[in-house]
């Protein structure tokens, strides 16, 4: 065994030995516990840093953990290869995304590999394989027989120059990323997936998902969004220029606060409603608004952060309870795709109509009050809003009504009238699928001018798009691809075309934990995969970013199998868990323009005060000052990476493994510290040191026999120890699971006899315990020091109750609460006993000076108090 700890040599040869027994691969074995542990699969972007390496270490502990209690189990990995990254590097680099992606992943695959990670890479799959995407088509052609998939025209973002549809992130300032030209709304044809037919079983069983973070359920919930509430019409005289009543002379709205019915002071529809059609024709001046609306967002998230804008049509509407009139306005933050494209405005109970009537000078008019509190029309409350505390008031019969009462009273009314209803409605939305993009599934539907829609064939599944194409920004390529769109109808054989659309990049990632499971299937999944999904996933890893739509389309493709009958499971992860981020310090300077230019922390010399903070930076390069941007996510935008190969290039991938599981808790975000590694590095040199410095001696060590007062101590402390790290490794607090190795090695370290068993059996219990930590320097330790086996597959260390008993015990000795002293009593001491070797101690009786104890608090098993 060498002296010196050489991190690359000993990573090499652990590595090359668990390649040499492709010891990750695994197969199904029903005579063992099953697990599957997964973590969220990247997209290939060519570069792992830091962050990456604490979520898959994550994922790499809690796997060769429960491999050595028992379990059979799967830890694969994969790439999430579709995506617009990749044509938007085509067209900066003039290659295709096809290159660029297979590029990209054998240069993240290398990178990780160092990392000595425990994936079975022989389940790899890459969404952007034909093998793989095909099983995307097939599924979308049996929900289109099942009346899940549809087609229908969508509200979508038209760069008219790229001549393309755009993702709502892809507008800046109302304007295409790339082309800067003004985007436009546009209706196109698009195809859905029936999400929403599936809405009351997706949010009933949330409360089934025991295993994930409550927040993440909340998010769930919220994104669903059912809502109880009433759908009635405001009635109107309104006539289009041929004299024909708009919408049967009524205006649909929806609300869940029918108790604030009597508030309304004006209404408010989408610039695509025929009202706001008609006004425009009566009132030009309304024509440009109109389209400035309609260049806006075409989400919720992104309308509730615009700045709300409004103007009025002239036009009026008849209140359904009072006969009032209630005039029109046209908002920016209405859409026509929500609900009837329709709202009525009530600003003294909702903040945003609030907010609204304030801008404009709209009146509004208190329905509600709560007892106790004043109503400002200038201020806005939360009381205001809340529909839990107040009674109904200026609102005629219904007055004095709770919230639940005045909604049941109003609603009875409007029913009677034959104008209304209590109705249930969803945020939810159904998921277009269909993307004007070229890198991604194609749809597999063919238009024929004779049949009009037809589905490709199973039998010609999968349509392979092609992979040598270069996107230019002038739209989706495969429109100028005759050799692509050119095909024979299915059902005439007549001259057709092919779908150029396609699929939304969530579907790939909907189901590929799936074919993890059984990746060479000759079907979509076998019965591997009631194997390894049986009750759902047991370890689902990844970030909060991806707390909504990608477990919700999970969750609603798992559902569809199931309901294809391919599946037996109605959820498809038992258990969560959201890693926090990994932070760094970051720096810019800002041109002119406005434009940010990022530089890496190695650049960049800070200056810090006296006390050490950090006040001002340079750029080494030329002296000048740069921007301290704070601590940030680590993030190639912002060149504040710290990539895994220059960490593993001067301390060894276990280092890297260990700061970042030590730096936090897993699920809180933790920031980069050089002083950090460098302190795991110099723990794992003590360790090696302390494996060579005693490894003779271990090796011819016996089984634990005769124990003196030390040994019997360092036996306790190492198996009291385990003892908590095992409950740790239990509910994945990595961070003091290593804080514990460092304690057994202090306690091994420090220990002063010659009972090289317990040292043997101490070592045995560290090595093991910090394996899946550092597996490659805990491996080769292993196997120097003469221990059984390969550690791998070794079980588990547990702690022994012998181990545990004590003959003595230490307590600390405080008077009034301070710490005087220390005693050592037999462990079988009673309370008496235990107070009077506290009284007998030196250094106590030295700060009692004399007096007798008020009162005595014994804490077993660890302190005594006297109270003077």
């Amino acid at each position: 065994m060498q002296e010196h700890y050489r991190p690359s040599e000993v990573e090499a040869a652990a590595q090359q030995h668990w390649e040499s027994r492709d010891a990750y691969r695994v197969v199904e074995d029903q005579n063992k516990p099953k697990f599957y542990a997964c973590s969220m699969l990247p997209y290939p972007s060519g570069k792992l840093h830091m962050g990456h390496v604490r979520n898959y270490t994550i994922n790499d502990m809690l796997a060769r953990h429960l491999r050595m209690k028992g379990f059979n189990v799967l830890m694969p990995m994969g790439w999430d290869a579709f995506g617009l990254p990749a044509e938007n590097a085509a067209i900066a680099y003039g290659k295709p995304p096809a290159e660029w992606t297979y590029a990209n992943i054998a240069d993240m695959k290398s990178q990780m590999q160092p990392l000595g990670l425990a994936f079975d890479w022989s389940r790899e799959v890459a969404t952007c394989d034909p093998a793989y995407y095909k099983w995307n088509q097939w599924l979308f052609l049996k929900m289109l027989e099942k009346g899940i998939a549809y087609k229908k025209t969508q509200v979508v973002n038209w760069d008219p120059i790229d001549q393309t549809v755009l993702a709502n992130e892809q507008v800046v300032d109302g304007r295409g990323w790339r082309s800067g030209a003004i985007v436009e709304k546009r209706e196109i044809p698009g195809y859905y997936f029936g999400i929403t037919q599936y809405a009351d079983e997706l949010l009933n069983d949330i409360d089934k998902l025991d295993g994930w973070p409550d927040q993440v359920r909340a998010m769930q919930r919220n994104w669903i969004g059912k809502s109880e509430g009433v759908r009635f019409a405001f009635s109107h005289d309104i006539r289009d220029a041929e004299g024909k009543l708009i919408g049967d002379g009524q205006m649909w709205v929806f609300t869940t606060r029918a108790d604030t019915i009597m508030g309304v002071t004006f209404c408010a529809v989408a610039a695509e409603h025929p009202l706001a059609t008609r006004a425009a024709e009566l009132k030009p001046e309304l024509v440009e608004f109109i389209e400035e609306c309609k260049k806006g967002g075409v989400s919720e998230a992104e309308i509730a952060t615009q700045e709300k804008k409004g103007r009025a049509t002239g036009l009026f509407v008849t209140h359904p309870l009072t006969g009032e009139q209630v005039e029109i306005w046209i908002g920016n933050y209405v859409l026509m795709s929500y609900g009837d494209g329709a709202v009525m405005g009530v600003p003294a109970h909702d903040e945003r109509d609030f907010a609204f009537a304030n801008q404009y000078g709209i009146a509004i008019k208190q329905v509600v009050a709560v007892e106790g509190e004043t109503f400002d029309s200038k201020v806005w409350a939360e009381w205001y809003g809340d529909k839990s505390r107040g009674l109904t008031i200026h609102s005629g019969k219904y007055d004095g009504l709770s919230y639940k009462a005045a909604v049941d009273a109003v609603a009875a009314d409007l029913a009677a009238k034959h104008i209304g209803e209590k109705k249930t409605t969803w945020r939810l939305r159904d998921w277009g699928i269909s993307r004007q993009r070229y890198w991604g599934t194609p749809i597999p539907m063919i238009h024929c001018d004779c049949c009009g829609d037809v589905p490709v064939p199973y039998d010609q599944l999968p349509v392979v798009l092609p992979t040598d194409c270069v996107p230019d920004g002038s739209g989706n390529p495969l429109n100028k691809r005759d050799d692509f769109l050119k095909v024979d109808c299915p059902k005439c054989g007549k001259p057709a075309r092919r779908e150029t659309d396609t699929m939304d990049t969530f579907v790939d990632s909907s189901w590929y934990f799936m074919r993890y499971t059984c990746p060479d299937a000759s079907d979509m999944v076998d019965a591997r995969n009631d194997y390894w999904m049986a009750g759902g996933m047991d370890q689902y890893i990844g970030g909060i970013e991806h707390a909504v739509l990608h477990l919700l389309y999970a969750r609603f493709w798992t559902k569809a199998m199931r309901d294809l009958g391919l599946v037996q499971i109605d959820e498809p992860f038992k258990a969560l868990f959201t890693q926090g981020m990994l932070l760094n310090e970051s720096f810019y300077r800002e041109e002119a323009s406005g434009k940010k230019i990022w530089f890496y922390p190695n650049e960049v010399e800070v200056a810090h005060d006296d006390k050490g903070r950090p006040v001002s930076a340079i750029l080494k390069a030329d002296g000048q000052p740069v921007i301290m941007g704070g601590i940030e996510k680590m993030s190639k935008s912002k060149n504040n990476v710290v990539e895994p190969k220059d960490i593993i290039a001067r301390f060894g991938a276990d280092t890297a493994r260990l700061f970042t599981m030590f730096a936090a808790p897993p699920e809180q975000s933790a920031s980069w510290s050089d002083s950090g590694v460098e302190g795991a590095s110099r723990y794992l040199r003590r360790l090696w040191g302390f494996g060579h410095k005693h490894a003779e001696a271990i090796k011819a060590a016996g089984a634990v026999a005769e124990l003196d007062k030390d040994a019997k101590a360092l036996r306790f402390d190492i198996h009291s120890t385990l003892k908590q790290i095992n409950a740790d490794y239990e509910r994945l607090q990595y961070n003091t699971v290593v804080s514990g190795a460092m304690k057994l090695l202090n306690a091994l370290d420090g220990y002063k006899g010659d009972n090289v068993a317990v040292l043997r059996e101490g070592l045995g219990i560290l090595l093991r315990a910090l394996y899946p930590v550092a597996p490659h320097i805990c491996h080769v330790l292993w196997t120097e020091c003469g221990f059984e086996g390969e550690i791998i597959d070794t079980a588990w260390p547990e702690p022994l109750a012998a181990a545990l008993a004590q003959d003595e015990i230490k307590l600390m000795v405080q008077v009034n609460g301070k710490l005087r002293g220390e005693i050592e009593v037999p462990a079988s001491a009673d309370r008496a006993a235990i107070e009077a070797f506290a009284l007998a101690n030196a250094n106590v009786q030295k700060y009692l000076e004399g007096q007798t104890p008020k009162k005595v608090v014994v804490v077993p098993g660890r302190l005594v108090n006297l109270v003077v």
